[in-house]
């Protein structure tokens, strides 16, 4: 009998509270999907053990990774957090681990490729569109496109979708090897996949907290690929 699948999972960090904290929709929706998450913490070597990783959301981004001064409405950074997940994901990648980001996460995965990302939205895009919504966290906000002939699109099976939306920052350019499979309304990038590789998926809503098949489906892929590198990675 194969053993599940590990997923390593990076939480947000306080420094206010010198605290490390989850939200438990991350970890039910991969237990849900057959995962076994596993938190994952800065000063550790790389986790040789997982078969994938989840980067969650959580504030913003040190401007200064990414080559930028910030702007005044760039918020609150966590340099520990960057630091990590940027150099974790980077050998991630190189190993060819299945990978998922949200929000946070997914923007972290396109900078870790050499891409960029809008500090904030409204006043460098100069959208009318509300990226963070004051509704509740599970309800879908506002919709978007799936570009044809993406994984994304093999998968869901559909050419529009509504999704939450709790963000201020997103995906200016795309790094090396990504294509983006998902827009709002607004052209900004929603969703980006590395079409040459088993599973690398960022998506800028919550998945997590949605609760709906399609969202539960990126989780049961997900934790089928990693299913798939544990065979690869295990074998004799």
């Amino acid at each position: 009998m194969m053993k599940k699948p590990i997923i390593g999972i990076t939480p947000d960090y306080s420094y206010e509270k010198t605290r490390f904290k989850i939200s438990e929709d991350y970890t039910n929706a991969l237990l849900k999907a057959g995962g076994v998450p596993v938190l994952l913490f800065p000063g550790e070597d790389f986790p040789d053990f997982v078969d994938g990783i989840l980067f969650t959301g959580g504030g913003d981004i040190d401007p200064l990774r990414f080559g930028e001064e910030p702007i005044r409405q760039n918020g609150q950074i966590s340099p520990l957090r960057d630091e990590y997940e940027l150099s974790l994901c980077k050998e991630a990648m190189k190993r060819n681990l299945p990978l998922f980001g949200v929000c946070r996460g997914m923007q972290i995965m396109n900078i870790a490729a050499g891409g960029g990302i809008y500090q904030d939205i409204e006043v460098q895009t100069g959208t009318t569109l509300k990226h963070s919504q004051q509704a509740p966290r599970p309800y879908a906000t506002h919709s978007i496109t799936i570009i044809p002939g993406s994984q994304l699109e093999k998968l869901w099976r559909t050419s529009k979708i509504a999704v939450n939306s709790l963000h201020h920052q997103a995906v200016s350019f795309l790094g090396k090897g990504f294509h983006a499979c998902a827009r709002s309304a607004d052209g900004l990038t929603e969703a980006m996949e590395m079409p040459e590789k088993d599973f690398v998926l960022g998506v800028q809503w919550h998945p997590e907290s949605m609760h709906t098949k399609e969202q539960e489906a990126l989780f049961s892929h997900f934790v089928q690929a990693a299913s798939r590198y544990h065979k690869r990675r295990t074998a004799p």
